[in-house]
């Protein structure tokens, strides 16, 4: 018994030092990442090269059809067009963007199917990038995911990223936002996508720049495409993203983390199908890069503060445990302060309160992401290989 309460005791010593010294490194990134934003806000957006912006579509879900118009209201004063692509012509979504289409009679927009992914093709969204590379006026892209909601100067903004002409690629930080009236399993999986993605990312960038992206949203030229081996390579992993802005990296092009914020629109869902989405993206990160997933572990508090209050009821310093559970619950707040005001985040008061609980969350998925290698995604089931490669499972 003296054992294990010696144990329980030093996991949470260990676990809640180094999720402090994680939360001082969050603060730090965040006000580095606020500091850049400001100073890129204010200089001059005069880089206005001809863009293609793509978008695959795949059915429709609650908010698209304001996503969609967010893109159509762009205020870009060079050249650009809209590309939508879906597997169908009868696809809900693809119709749902020819009717936004209509009432922006000025924006040079084209709408093309794809067909069923080929087999080589696991990722049906890669397999649409590549049509619309195949039709694209443009050699530079902004591609964007259904999901995404942006404002009027988001083309404006995003193509400067690339106004270096060594920079092959900027992709950009999100807040998670629930739609109206969804419930708390939704408002948690958006808080999550807003402080533990984006404090992940930013103390990567701080500590040794940007050697990935994030796909929500990406800068890119149609060369980069080229360079890490083209659309049907690319097909074969589930985080494409992440293999894009690695590869470009490890080859010496410039990838970047843009200051710009776009909002990620999260569904209504029931608690079950929100934590298999999130444990998706888990076991994703785990199989793209294992080492970095691994040390994630030590960067949740929560679960250590509960096994510092279970150390003090076992050992009679009931006081003295509750203070370690509040001291942990203190570190979840500072860290979402510090991410959400650097975002911008209008909701911050509440989205910083509940987060904590979604950092428990976390961690629950973090060892779920060890359970296996098969996730479930649009109906069907996947199989994740070494290094992110995906296959239909057998």
């Amino acid at each position: 018994m003296r054992s294990f309460v010696q144990l329980l005791f030093w996991m949470a010593v260990v676990g809640s030092v180094t999720s402090s010294i994680y939360c001082g490194m969050v603060v730090v990134a965040a006000a580095r990442f606020w500091l850049r934003k400001r100073r890129e806000q204010s200089a001059p957006a005069d880089f206005l090269p001809a863009v293609s912006m793509l978008k695959p579509l795949h059915g429709t879900e609650d908010g698209l059809e304001q996503n969609l118009a967010s893109f159509f209201e762009q205020e870009y004063p060079g050249e650009w067009e809209l590309l939508f692509c879906a597997r169908q012509e009868s696809d809900a979504g693809l119709q749902l963007a020819r009717e936004v289409g209509t009432r922006y009679p000025g924006v040079a927009a084209r709408f093309v199917t794809c067909g069923e992914p080929t087999p080589q093709f696991h990722n049906a969204k890669v397999f649409s990038l590549a049509k619309m590379d195949s039709v694209a006026k443009n050699d530079l892209y902004v591609t964007s995911d259904a999901d995404v909601r942006v404002r009027k100067d988001y083309l404006l903004r995003m193509v400067q990223t690339l106004k270096d002409p060594k920079m092959g690629l900027a992709s950009c930080v999100y807040l998670g936002t629930a739609h109206p009236g969804a419930g708390f399993a939704s408002q948690l999986d958006a808080v999550g996508k807003s402080v533990e993605m984006s404090s992940g990312v930013l103390v990567a960038d701080m500590l040794e720049g940007t050697k990935f992206a994030l796909g929500a949203t990406m800068a890119v030229r149609k060369k980069s495409f080229q360079d890490v081996g083209g659309f049907a390579d690319l097909g074969q992993f589930y985080a494409d993203d992440f293999v894009i802005g690695n590869r470009l990296a490890a080859q010496g092009t410039g990838v970047r983390m843009a200051t710009y914020v776009i909002r990620l629109m999260v569904q209504n869902s029931p608690f079950w199908l929100s934590f298999r989405n999130q444990l998706r993206w888990m076991q994703s990160t785990r199989r793209s890069r294992p080492w970095g997933h691994l040390g994630s572990g030590l960067t949740f508090a929560m679960p250590f503060g509960l096994l510092g209050l279970a150390w003090g009821l076992v050992t009679g310093h009931a006081l003295l445990g509750f203070l370690w559970l509040a001291a942990m619950v203190a570190n979840r707040w500072l860290q979402a302060l510090a991410i959400l005001g650097a975002l911008g985040d209008p909701d911050l008061l509440y989205n910083s309160l509940i987060y904590p609980l979604r950092d428990l969350l976390g961690s629950v998925l973090w060892l779920r992401s060890y359970g296996g290698e098969n996730f479930y995604y649009r109906g069907k089931i996947y199989k994740l290989k070494h290094g992110g490669r995906v296959e239909d499972r057998a």
